[in-house]
């Protein structure tokens, strides 16, 4: 009997070909005959294409093709399609056609236009800057704002004020009666920031075509094979599926954003497809900038209902939701259904109304980024909790604790049935984690320094696509393969599964062989996002291996001359107890390729997790801040982690997930922004010089400790995904703790990212404003 795994941190899997350069990513791979693809994009935010010039570009020796969107028109390839539209609307949805390549008008600055292929990529580029367009400018709308006014430039004509859809949930004239008799009405306006995903690897895509059977294959940095492979077959190729194979190797980062299908993912197999040899395109860092979905941006208009105790009576709020200039593949659902799955936080509020107008501008679409609407509900309710304990001159923690819903299960105003959580117990480790704080304020007044504690609950509702697909079977090399229909890039899949399946059959780690990301491999699978692998994923791994036991079971006993019942199965070795006869799990596999009947070659079972359950993680942050009121230099001193991830399958990697995110948040919270020139679209934060990630001496050592009493009832490994959760919670606990350090100097708002240069313009503006003291300590 082997070790247990599970619930243990063992060394990942992977990290021994990663730390020795023997990952595959789609830049290593390397084809004969290939031909290298460039890109040339639109350096106008909104323009009409009067003319293409390609001539002087297919002059240059090397150069296989010059493709443009009429091109694209004659060979019938369609747009690029939405893949969420039956979200029920108050106002339609509007997909405007998004083509591979721009035909009569661009609407954002790095909009593709054409598709240069060459012998090499030098050559290609050479060749791309000979191409000239001619323009005509067009009037850009840049923010959300401007886009909404009434009477202004409409990017698509048939989106009046540049509306892309409407979303209603929850009855309004419920929560405007009780906002109305209410003993007092909190009110914030909140900017959710873009921001770029900027994964260690660039989006790239390498695109064959076999003339022999018609098959397209696209080997693309993404995630999701599957979907990308029939949204590519069904609305853009129009071919049968099975002419088209989506293939994923190791994948440096995404976040999300490599979950989109793009433009580039056509034309590498459409090239391929007309030039007959294999296309490949690597993105260059200013090209993800400007191309790549971004995340977030969202401008939010928040009201909170109390009675005169301090209870939450109603909580409203009307969002406007960036869309850019395109409705990316799953961009509205995440201000819509995954927005409101999680309003409203961990708190008992019994009227919850919100609104969300999706909105057109000319800008790079927005799509899903870690946590894909979750952090902009809870970072709309816990600054309202924290604004509404300012105005009262209450205390914060004590807000929340009266508000927290504490029996179970809960049913929200969202209309989701919560299994349980350790709500209570999470605040109470925090209040004990901040113990000291007052001591440490006094030494930073003693430096001429403010310092502020935040605090943030949160609560996840994580699930991404219901139902997940495994298999699991014995290859003849003697290894045990397991596939599963998600997508790991970066995540740890291959040690946990692997775990998973090892426990479960009671063999040696070793044993195992992890693949993923190919629709050849594996018919089916909801890929990544939402936080659902283990849930969806790991669930279904434990399916397939109790099936390949069972097959196992099956052929032993006709092995042994018994009944299948009479085999009982432990840690590799099947036996008949009555008998003492025994075969080994190795033989009976090795048999499975020899005879013939019901049991597949090498065992193999696939079993489908049919689940749209939730899972709720949930915790309590801390964070500590200290501000020199001189520069308005923020350093986070302290951030405090107390979380609910039910069973941990593997601690450390949990962790890891957790720490993760919670850097993604202190990114959005202190330093990121996607900005716009608000007169040309142009993009002001393109590069790693302008756009400010996290570095290591922006992140404090993390403290805290991760609770597993409380294993989710959604799935039978009682796991509870933990991938989004830190970017879910760290936003809005960093901002409370700078709000709590400036509220002495009158600060009352300000709106992320908190950067030295808005705080020091904040305090300026209270200090004139004639402020000289705090309204409530």
């Amino acid at each position: 009997m082997t070790e247990q795994l599970l619930g243990r941190s063992i060394n990942r899997l992977e990290d021994e070909r990663f730390v020795r350069g023997r990952g595959c990513y789609i830049a290593d791979l390397s084809v004969p005959d290939v031909l290298h693809g460039v890109v040339v994009r639109s350096p106008h935010a909104h323009a009409r294409i009067v003319a293409i010039h390609v001539d002087a570009a297919l002059r240059i020796p090397g150069v296989a093709a010059v493709l443009t969107g009429f091109d694209l028109a004659a060979d019938n390839i369609g747009p690029l399609p939405c893949a969420v539209t039956n979200i029920p609307m108050a106002k339609p949805l509007i997909v405007p056609p998004c083509h591979a390549l721009a035909r009569e008008v661009v609407r954002y600055v790095g909009e593709p236009i054409a598709f240069v292929v060459a012998e090499s990529a030098e050559t290609a580029r050479d060749a791309a800057e000979a191409i000239v367009v001619d323009y005509e400018p067009l009037q850009p709308v840049i923010s959300m704002a401007q886009a909404v006014r009434s009477g202004n430039s409409s990017i698509w004509p048939q989106a009046q004020n540049n509306v892309a859809f409407e979303f209603q949930r929850g009855e309004i004239g419920p929560v405007e009666a009780a906002m109305h008799g209410a003993a007092h009405v909190v009110e914030c306006e909140l900017i959710n920031n873009r921001v770029v995903a900027a994964p260690l690897e660039t989006r790239g895509a390498l695109g064959a075509f076999d003339a022999s059977n018609g098959r397209l294959h696209l080997t693309a940095s993404a995630a999701g094979a599957h979907m990308i492979r029939d949204l590519l077959a069904d609305s853009v190729f129009r071919i049968p599926r099975e002419k088209l194979r989506v293939s994923i190797p190791d994948v440096g980062g995404g976040f999300g954003m490599k979950n989109v299908l793009y433009p580039e993912w056509v034309l590498v197999l459409w090239a391929a497809r007309r030039v007959g040899r294999p296309v490949k395109w690597i993105g260059d860092r200013s090209e993800d900038f400007i191309a790549s979905a971004h995340g977030r941006d969202s401008l939010v208009r928040a009201r909170l209902a109390l009675d005169r105790d301090g209870k939450f009576l109603a909580l409203e709020a009307k969002i406007l939701a960036n869309m850019g200039a395109y409705v990316s593949t799953v961009a509205p659902v995440v201000p819509t259904m995954a927005m409101g799955s999680a309003m409203g936080g961990v708190y008992d509020i019994a009227l919850v109304a919100f609104q969300t107008s999706g909105v057109f501008t000319n800008t790079t679409p927005v799509d899903a980024y870690r946590g894909a609407g979750k952090p902009e509900a809870n970072y709309l309710v816990e600054r309202c909790i924290d604004t509404a304990a300012a105005e009262l001159g209450m205390d914060a923690l004590e807000l929340r604790r009266r508000n927290i819903f504490r029996s179970f299960p809960h049913r929200t105003a969202m209309g989701l049935s919560v299994e349980q959580g350790s709500f209570v117990h999470a605040i109470d480790l925090a209040v004990a984690a901040a113990a000291g704080f007052d001591a440490r304020r006094q030494g930073s007044r003693a430096q001429g320094k403010l310092r502020g504690l935040g605090y943030a609950c949160f609560l996840e509702t994580a699930r991404g696509q219901p139902n997940e697909v495994a298999e699991l079977h014995y290859g003849e090399d003697g290894r045990i393969y397991l596939k599963v229909g998600t997508h790991s890039n970066g995540q740890g899949h291959e040690t946990t599964y692997a775990q998973i399946a090892a426990d479960t059959l009671g063999l040696p780690l070793e044993r195992f062989r992890f693949r993923q990301g190919d629709t050849d491999d594996l018919g089916s699978g909801g890929g990544h996002g939402g936080a659902r692998s283990m849930h969806q994923g790991g669930t279904a791994l434990l399916l397939a291996a109790e099936g390949l036991i069972e097959n196992a079971r099956r052929l032993a006993a006709r092995l042994l001359q018994t009944s299948a019942d009479a085999v009982h199965y432990e840690a590799g070795m099947l036996r008949v107890a009555a008998t003492g006869q025994e075969i080994s799990l190795d033989e009976v596999a090795r048999a499975s390729y020899q005879v013939t009947g019901d049991v597949a070659p090498g065992l193999a079972h696939q079993a489908t997790h049919l689940c749209d359950r939730y899972t709720f993680p949930n915790g309590c942050h801390v964070a500590e801040v200290e501000i020199d009121p001189a520069t308005g230099e923020v350093t986070l001193d302290r951030y405090v982690i107390f979380d609910d991830y039910g069973r941990l399958l593997d601690p450390r990697l949990t962790l890891g997930q957790v720490h993760g995110g919670v850097v993604q948040g202190i990114g959005q919270a202190l330093l990121e922004q996607a900005l716009f020139d608000v007169e040309t679209g142009q993009i002001l934060s393109g590069s790693l010089m302008d756009y400010a990630l996290p570095r290591a001496d922006d992140i404090p050592s993390f403290e805290g400790n991760l609770t597993p009493e409380f294993p989710s009832r959604a799935n039978r490994l009682g796991v509870k995904g933990s991938g989004q959760a830190g970017a879910i919670a760290a936003p809005a606990t960093i901002m409370n703790a700078v709000m709590n350090a400036l509220m002495p100097l009158g600060v009352r708002h300000l709106d992320m990212p908190a950067t030295p240069a808005r705080i020091w313009e904040a305090t300026q503006a209270a200090r004139s404003s004639g402020f000289r003291t705090p309204r409530c300590a």
